[in-house]
């Protein structure tokens, strides 16, 4: 099952979570022709998604989006308030390169999408800094929101995780700038195959077995495009039968991508007049 994991230490100086995804990752990924270097770098944009998400207080979603002028034009991650996770990009079949030249010359984006209208929208911008991600979110919570923060994330087979620990403000913490060091240096051990292979309760155990850890009820995490033959249907009855006939009788079906994931859904003539008629349609050519 997809889960996201959250801990906190009893002395209030950190808290984090683990975030292990599979279920959905091989359908939210297979619907586009990705390179292996595409294919680990919106995996792991999909891990940090949740991982960001761990202590959102509104309903809404956060975005990392990616635009770019280079052979990658665009990243988009998207995790909202129920944690369901979904993430595409556009860049060439066999595009290659590590983070920094996949994204350089771009703008990495951290948005804010609340759904109610008291609460605005707002953007910052995360630095491409570094040689992963990972990194480039760890030197966006230091800097701008002032938090100290450890990420590792590893994608790979379908298999995606993500470790976040993040300092909280020492004022309200029964520990000090020492303690936080100390978790810090024990958390930076962490590597790919170990995040990879160990599960969130055997990680936290071998990372801080001796510490005081309370670690809550792991929450499930849905990985899937919101897009659906249901939605399709409607798109298709709006355009109306008279156009839906036109494009069967020059094309045979009716196909229809989604711009996010790239599924497509195929209407054959029996489909698409089966629609119609459940929808109360009149009949080409039929008056009343």
């Amino acid at each position: 099952m997809n889960s996201l994991t959250g801990f906190l230490f009893e002395n209030n100086v950190a808290h984090g979570a683990v975030v292990e995804l599979s279920e959905g990752v091989p359908e939210m990924l297979g619907h586009r022709s990705y390179s292996p270097q595409i294919s680990t770098l919106i995996g792991e944009a999909m891990a940090a998604m949740p991982l960001l998400a761990t202590h959102l207080r509104f309903e809404g979603r956060i975005n990392l989006q990616f635009q770019g002028q280079g052979a990658m034009k665009l990243l988009v991650a998207q995790v909202d308030h129920n944690l369901g996770v979904r993430a595409m990009a556009k860049a060439p079949a066999d595009l290659g390169g590590d983070f920094a030249g996949l994204l350089a010359g771009g703008v990495l984006a951290l948005m804010l999408e609340p759904n109610s209208e008291q609460r605005a929208a707002s953007q910052a911008l995360v630095p491409i800094e570094g040689g992963s991600l990972a990194q480039a979110l760890e030197n966006y919570f230091t800097q701008s929101e002032q938090l100290p923060t450890l990420l590792r994330l590893a994608a790979t087979d379908g298999r995606l995780r993500g470790f976040l620990l993040q300092r909280l403000p020492l004022r309200d913490a029964r520990g000090d700038a020492e303690d936080w060091d100390e978790l810090a240096l024990i958390a930076a051990t962490l590597g790919q195959q170990e995040l990879l292979q160990a599960d969130a309760a055997t990680l936290l155990r071998r990372l801080f077995g001796d510490r005081e850890l309370r670690v809550f009820e792991p929450r499930p995490v849905t990985v899937s495009c919101r897009c659906s033959r249901v939605g399709i249907s409607r798109l298709l009855l709006s355009l109306g039968r008279e156009e839906a006939e036109s494009i069967l009788a020059e094309q045979g079906r009716i196909a229809v991508t989604c711009e996010f994931c790239g599924r497509e859904y195929v209407f054959h003539h029996h489909d698409a007049m089966e629609l119609f008629v459940a929808a109360g349609s009149v009949p080409s050519g039929t008056r009343h």
